[in-house]
């Protein structure tokens, strides 16, 4: 069951399922600086989660006038089951839920579970020339991890698209 983060309780099992899920990026010998996932689900406009206690989150904003996926992040042991799945759903729930016909997100492009997953979900690339002035600046702050290939991916509703 997906639900909203209340913004207090269970922040440090969110801050160390980010941490968790961060570590399979060094399995692919990406190497992210260090970072304050507190700070970030704290900034979040919402944060979705899945699981009492939390295993996965959906951390959502608005660049743009788009609902924006700043991360998704499942812990491990609780990986392959679906559960990104399911809160990529609820983050287009809330997209809708707030006017917005598409939801963007920054993600490494080759990265099985990055790039290809969102693509399987019905992402496609952004070019650069659609990117409005909040994105650009998003894609500079995120300088020091584009330790990898990087592109920023988009989901536009269509009518008759049901998630």
């Amino acid at each position: 069951m997906i639900e909203v983060w209340d913004g207090v309780s269970d922040l440090q099992r969110l801050v160390q399922v980010s941490e968790a899920a961060g570590a399979l990026f060094a399995e692919h010998d990406v190497h992210l600086p260090p970072d304050d996932p507190a700070q970030m689900l704290r900034a979040a406009n919402a944060v979705l989660i899945a699981g009492r206690p939390p295993f996965g989150f959906a951390a959502l904003d608005e660049v743009d006038g788009h609902a924006h996926l700043a991360e998704l992040a499942v812990r491990p042991s609780h990986g392959r089951r679906g559960v990104g799945g399911q809160l990529l759903d609820g983050a287009w729930r809330w997209a809708r839920g707030r006017g917005c016909s598409a939801l963007t997100l920054t993600t490494f492009r080759d990265l099985p579970f990055n790039g290809p997953w969102y693509a399987r979900h019905g992402f496609r690339e952004l070019p650069e020339g659609e990117w409005g002035e909040e994105l650009r600046a998003l894609w500079r702050a995120e300088a020091p991890i584009r330790v990898a290939p990087r592109m920023a991916m988009i989901r536009r509703d269509r009518p008759g698209q049901h998630s």
